[in-house]
């Protein structure tokens, strides 16, 4: 940004103006609108000889001689009725007070203008991304610089989160829990600028917890899974027993599928030595855990089976409550094997 101190009249007495201009670093002239918070205006006349901008003690302009080496301060005007400079690029050394004196017939007049920079804020120190086990206690740290000085506000970025969990630099929690891991959001604001915002991850370890383990039944011959979940930070190992003797991977007929929190044991043809009972243990660095998962037979009926079944189903009169006479039952037998042989010829269709 640019900043243009211009007095276009001087008064019998001096008067105090207030500017606040935004430090951006932008050269384009046409984005310098300082405000005006006090002052006014008068004349000057032809008895004025003298005139130079002061900042400070420091003489900037004599008339149209310079006096300062800063590049950046540049005479504007110099006429009957306005004396004015430009300081570009302005930064926060730029904040002071800048006299313009003026010497008459009689004796020497000022006028005061005062300059407020403001600043965006700006992060200048988070802390990194974090991993620590549950239970734990964590300290997050944000630092923020601008003018005038930001608001620094935590908050977590979580569904179930709400509100702020800090409105200050620094966050503590202590005895974090699984539910607190994510992204921790830092804003700082000062009304200069839009916000700024980082985030830092944060990562809670916790041993793992077996969340399902079911018992199946499976035919002989048949395709059976045992399945395992469990959830752990990090990720859960899994590893699976029969009788105290692990399964290896690649055994004939069984296969182990494990994903990061669900592992399989797959039996592609299950014999009666497969049925029994398999123990599934999870674990990583923080500990581990098991569970008891039970592989028993389902019987499944056979086609010689099904057809007694049908048969003494569509023979064996009714005796219940409302038994009426032979034609009666006999007609029931009849809509009774009509009923059950769609449903032999399903179960043949489904064997072979």
């Amino acid at each position: 940004d640019c900043l243009s101190l211009q007095l276009p009249s001087l008064c019998s007495h001096s008067h105090a103006v207030g500017l606040t201009i935004r430090e951006t670093g932008e050269r384009d002239l046409s984005s310098c609108v300082p405000r005006v918070f006090w002052g006014s205006w008068c004349t000057i006349d032809n008895r004025v000889t003298r005139v130079a901008w002061l900042n400070r003690s420091t003489i900037l302009y004599a008339g149209n001689d310079k006096w300062c080496l800063d590049p950046r301060v540049v005479l504007l005007s110099n006429t009957q009725t306005q004396y004015s400079i430009e300081i570009q690029n302005v930064d926060v050394y730029d904040e002071g007070p800048y006299t313009c004196s003026v010497q008459t017939d009689n004796h020497p007049k000022t006028s005061r203008v005062h300059l407020i920079v403001q600043v965006s804020p700006k992060i200048v120190e988070i802390s990194s991304d974090i991993s620590i086990n549950e239970g734990n206690n964590i300290s997050l740290t944000c630092i923020a610089t601008g003018r005038p000085e930001p608001t620094v506000t935590w908050r977590h970025i979580s569904p179930k989160a709400v509100g702020f969990v800090s409105e200050d630099e620094y966050l503590e929690i202590q005895g974090i829990t699984r539910e607190q891991s994510g992204d921790y959001e830092c804003s700082a604001s000062n009304d200069v600028a839009a916000p700024v915002v980082r985030r830092v991850k944060v990562t809670v370890n916790y041993p793992p917890y077996i969340s399902e383990a079911k018992g199946t039944g499976v035919p002989v011959g048949q395709k059976g899974t045992l399945q395992c979940e469990a959830s752990a930070v990090p990720s859960a190992e899994f590893q699976w027993y029969k009788d105290d003797k692990r399964l290896i991977e690649g055994k004939k007929g069984v296969k182990v599928e494990n994903r990061p929190f669900l592992s399989k044991l797959i039996f592609f043809n299950v014999s009666e030595h497969d049925y029994g009972n398999y123990t599934c243990v999870a674990s990583n660095k923080l500990g581990h855990t098991n569970a008891s998962i039970m592989l028993f037979e389902l019987n499944e009926p056979t086609s010689s089976t099904l057809l007694q079944e049908v048969k003494t189903t569509a023979l064996t009169p009714w005796k219940g409550p409302g038994a009426v006479s032979e034609v009666s039952n006999g007609t029931s037998r009849r809509a009774g094997c009509v009923w059950l042989l769609p449903l032999l010829v399903l179960h043949l269709l489904l064997k072979f």
